[in-house]
């Protein structure tokens, strides 16, 4: 389901004016939102510039307490300048996201500041009702616990796309990308599900604006600095994306460190903050923790490239930054192609909720097998029972050799497999789309592919409730993979002809249909099949042949 912005309005801003007050004689409706929606209040505090370091020196955070007792949320506040993008205010602001109808009481203002300690405290907001389907949620019921969920309990696939560097503006030689963000974002959601993308400059840094202060209160692109963060830069960029992502109910997968050069390689190193990157993750995580639509990546390929980091040192940070995470945000770290998932991590204390591995694969059977090799744990121990997510599946373009049908058979391969994939548009090394972003899917020619496939995902087929298996199915070619719900429903997908597949069906009748992902078609092969029924594979490379069963001559669902 595609959320749009027209049901409800997203986002509320209540600028609450300073009268400080050592306890509140009445209480007022301070904001209005509705269920899943972002209530941005607005706080005044201490004067802060371009030299300060409230990230760092300024703790501010407000206990929302649902009128029947629970739940309740602690949510941190964060410096914003001015409020419209200047760099130096007095403006604080807390987002906070309500997961229930009714009223919340601001039951705890607390700061280590006193213009910001019990400021509204005891006032309350009202939220309404809404159809928003809410946050990510692995859902436990799932075959294995690979599935995510949303609150509303509905369950859209996932196949995401790339922009690493598109809030920077820029591309090779230093000129501009001239790409819209907001637009950048819509033209995504009408494809993907997910869009990954770095909260900073990284490779092609925007030359007037940056991400962070120095010691001096001058712009700079140094990840050392990432206590220092520039209100200017997140309100009017990454803010821009998050917001238009969540009016379009696409995830904003945002990464937070990386992907390729030191300078952004350094935001989780911290040099000139005594190497805590404690401020940072607090700040990303009081802007955007509220946020439905929000997927957070600690690093992009953290064991390669200057600065690299230990997996002692991701999950540190993993267990930081869910210190001040108020909702279940999806939280994990992405890895190298010849780690797949860092065995490590299977040692040290929980900190994320699934998988991110990296393999570029160009065909079904390598793609579906890949993530269910990281799922159940190659060291032959319990599996990991995890959503995986190959987020670097197949960029399309002679950066890496990857054709358009190359794409569509190896993202077709990973749902198989029991997982999610990524793709990105790629003409050359550091170039195109998956950098720069100006989506167009003329030039990611898959990308129309990948939403036919998953549009008939979402529409037919409850693949929450299946884990990969093929075990009905005979006389197969090796390179075929299936899913299943035993007795219910079965997958299999192919990607050459092949001739009297038997699919050994439970006693019953089934409807069986065909989607061939490479032309969009689709097609009802047989109304009747029955027990031992034979069907041919056709000359394609990504066809999804979808049983299912017919209980009382009305589909099961």
């Amino acid at each position: 389901m595609v959320w749009h912005v027209n049901k409800i309005v997203w986002f509320f801003s209540v600028s609450l004016s300073f009268t400080f007050f050592s306890s509140q004689t009445h209480c007022a409706e301070i904001g209005k939102g509705s269920q899943y929606s972002i209530v941005e209040l607005t706080f005044r505090g201490p004067l802060q510039n371009e030299k300060d370091v409230p990230a760092r020196d300024i703790d501010f955070w407000i206990r929302f307490r649902h009128e029947n007792g629970s739940p309740e949320y602690k949510i941190h506040g964060f410096w914003d300048g001015d409020g419209n993008g200047g760099t130096s205010g007095n403006v604080f602001k807390v987002r906070f996201c309500p997961t229930k109808t009714g009223r919340w009481n601001l039951v705890e203002v607390y700061s280590n500041k006193q213009s910001l300690h019990g400021q509204k405290q005891g006032n309350y907001l009202t939220a309404t009702a809404s159809g928003h389907p809410g946050f990510w949620i692995v859902n436990s019921n799932s075959s294995g616990r690979r599935w995510y969920m949303r609150s509303d309990g509905s369950h859209p696939y996932i196949f995401g796309n790339t922009h690493y560097s598109f809030l920077s503006g820029y591309q090779k030689d230093n000129k501009p990308s001239r790409n819209d963000i907001a637009a950048d974002i819509a033209g995504n959601a009408k494809y993907f599900k997910k869009l990954r993308f770095t909260l900073h400059c990284d490779r092609y840094p925007n030359p007037k604006e940056k991400p962070f202060f120095d010691d001096n209160g001058r712009l700079t692109d140094r990840g050392d600095y990432s206590h220092r963060p520039n209100p200017r830069w997140f309100s009017r960029r990454a803010d821009v994306a998050v917001r238009t992502a969540w009016e379009h109910d696409l995830i904003a997968d945002l990464i937070l460190c990386g992907p390729d050069t030191q300078e952004s390689r350094s935001i989780l190193r911290a040099n000139h903050n005594g190497g805590d990157p404690t401020p940072w993750l607090k700040y990303v995580a009081a802007r955007y923790g509220s946020f439905p639509n929000v997927w957070l990546c600690l690093c992009n390929e953290f064991e390669i490239k200057k600065p690299k980091y230990s997996e002692e040192e991701i999950a540190r940070f993993g267990r930081i930054i869910k210190q001040y995470l108020p909702y279940p945000t999806p939280l994990s770290v992405h890895s190298t192609p010849r780690t797949l998932w860092a065995k490590k991590f299977d040692e040290l204390p929980h900190w994320n909720d699934h998988q991110i591995i990296q393999k570029k694969i160009r065909n079904l059977p390598d793609s579906a097998d890949t993530i269910q090799y990281t799922w159940q744990n190659p060291d032959g121990k319990s599996p990991r029972n995890k959503p995986t997510v190959n987020d670097e599946l197949s960029y399309q373009g002679k950066g890496d050799r990857h054709t358009e049908h190359d794409t569509i058979e190896s993202h077709l391969g990973v749902f198989l497999g029991g997982g999610y994939g990524t793709t990105g548009e790629k003409p050359g090394s550091k170039l195109g789309q998956y950098f720069r972003g100006r989506f167009n899917p003329a030039e990611h020619t898959a990308a129309d592919n990948l939403k036919y496939l998953r549009e008939i995902i979402d529409s037919h087929i409850s693949f929450w409730k299946m884990a990969p298996d093929r075990s009905i199915f005979s006389n197969l070619h090796p390179d075929f993979r299936g899913l299943a719900r035993p007795g219910c429903e079965y997958m299999l997908g192919t990607n050459k002809p092949y001739k009297n597949i038997i699919a050994n069906l439970p006693a019953g009748t089934w409807t069986v249909k065909s989607y061939d992902v490479i032309n969009k078609k689709t097609k009802t092969v047989s109304k009747t099949a029955r027990s031992s029924y034979t069907f041919d594979a056709p000359n394609s490379r990504a066809v999804l042949f979808h049983f299912k069963k017919i209980v009382k001559d009305r589909k099961l669902k």
